[in-house]
């Protein structure tokens, strides 16, 4: 905190305080500074973990990675763990993170119990739920300031995850599936303790059913005419791909560690863009160097180096535009909006995650108790000269709006003011901004989303 302290008074006046952080899960490109960044490099660790009541009191930049690791000894794991290793407690919370367990346990701040936040004007507040700062920071990716501490709730887990890969042809009974598996967390008579989707293509969608299990033997109980269950877990670190699986086995067991993992070893489904999922290549690629934020630094090296845009050239392929992008659907309108989307974009897989929030968060006003599913895809489609203009990504959002939904603001986002304040509640987080930031050091919502400041 001293360092940090240091670093907020070592930037001159009138320059942007922005964070100094050697690794992102940011998905947006922002305008270059030269002025030094808040030092944060002292707030990743895991400060306590209090096993009987089931809290963890983390720094803001600890990552999910590091909490697991320590919280696993005590049998125990946060509500919710984004999918993404290197994804920080405090990135989760003021950017909103999501995973298979967000359908009864809603989005990562709805199990913090308090927080402390270095503010613009360079305080640190303690706040909790139902004050104004607490219920006006998710969302805010660092408008309001950083979370230097969170203390939030934990779960008890057993050491396996048993799957189940449902497969379902038709959208309207996928979204009547999702509802029906919400409301009583179970599905054919067993308990549903994770649940998430992938739809491969029109009219093949999975939804993955996860069951916390202690013993790792197999399953009994599983319905007539499927698959066993493996005795010992499936290892979707070496040659295996876990996406892959799912088309291939109605069945699945891994430790309660790789499930949480599952989908970052590959980056979901992305690593094949550099070759990670061919057999000679993946045979070779060592295993510490399968997870999402290699992954990252090679997206990163090819955004400044152009070299994905110059084989398309050499290959005479249209120009391609970046559609990354995760948005919150009402599960009622889902396939509506799948239907869409195969029509219009085109991109497959796309991830499935079911979620319900607790309360009406302002700058995320999702309707409380309401189902939403959270739709995922990540990629470029070609598009020609006008990929410059994101007509995809621009079309994307008018539909979410058009169909009730919400939009992530991790990645590109292209909404005028207008749009913009009345979707995130643009007027509400300004206020508080004055009070927390009066003299406006750090960079609005809108600048950084929109404006890529």
């Amino acid at each position: 905190m001293a360092r940090l302290r240091a670093s907020y008074d070592a930037i001159p006046a009138g320059q942007p305080v922005r964070l100094a952080k050697q690794t992102s899960n940011l998905f947006r490109p922002r305008s270059a500074t030269g002025v030094p960044g808040l030092d944060v490099s002292g707030l990743g660790g895991v400060i306590s973990i209090d096993a009987d009541a089931r809290t963890a009191d983390v720094q803001g930049m600890c990552t999910y990675e590091h909490l697991v690791d320590e919280t696993l000894l005590h049998g125990l794991i946060p509500y919710v763990v984004p999918q993404l290793r290197t994804i920080t407690l405090g990135g989760a919370v003021s950017g909103l993170g999501i995973e298979s367990t967000s359908f009864r346990n809603g989005l990562p701040h709805e199990s913090v119990v308090e927080m402390d936040i270095f503010t613009g004007a360079g305080d640190v507040v303690t706040t909790r739920p139902g004050e104004e700062l607490f219920e006006t920071f998710p969302n805010s990716y660092g408008s309001l300031g950083y979370a230097t501490r969170l203390r939030i709730k934990l779960e008890q887990v057993p050491p396996y995850v048993a799957l189940r890969h449902v497969r379902l042809d038709d959208a309207s009974l996928l979204a009547k599936t999702i509802s029906d598996i919400v409301e009583h967390r179970e599905y054919a008579g067993r308990r549903v303790d994770g649940l998430d989707g992938t739809a491969f293509a029109p009219g093949e969608y999975y939804l993955t059913l996860a069951e916390w299990t202690q013993t790792p033997g197999l399953d009994s109980a599983r319905p007539t005419g499927s698959s066993a269950r493996p005795a010992t877990p499936s290892d979707y670190a070496g040659q295996q791909i876990y996406y892959r699986s799912i088309q291939e086995r109605e069945t699945d067991l891994l430790t309660i560690h790789d499930y949480l993992w599952r989908w970052d070893t590959d980056w979901f489904w992305c690593s094949r863009a550099f070759g990670a999922q061919h057999p000679l290549l993946r045979r070779v690629w060592p295993r510490k160097y399968k997870r999402s934020d290699v992954y990252y630094r090679m997206v990163g090296l090819d955004h400044r180096l152009h070299i994905g845009a110059w084989l398309d050239r050499r290959k005479g392929n249209p120009e391609g535009e970046r559609v990354v992008q995760d948005v919150e659907i009402p599960v009622e309108r889902l396939p509506e909006f799948l239907d869409w989307f195969d029509a219009e974009v085109g991109m497959r897989p796309v991830w499935l995650c079911p979620l319900i929030a607790s309360q009406k968060w302002p700058t995320y006003p999702l309707a409380p108790g309401e189902i939403y599913v959270n739709v995922g895809f990540w990629g470029n489609v070609p598009v020609g000269p006008d990929a410059p203009d994101a007509p995809r990504n621009r079309a994307i959002e008018a539909k979410v709006h058009e169909l009730g939904g919400h939009k992530s603001l991790y990645s590109e986002a292209f909404y005028d003011r207008e749009t913009f304040d009345e979707l995130y509640d643009g007027p509400h987080l300004a206020r508080v901004k004055a009070t927390y930031d009066p003299q406006q050091r750090l960079t609005t919502l809108y600048d950084k989303a929109v404006k890529r400041r």
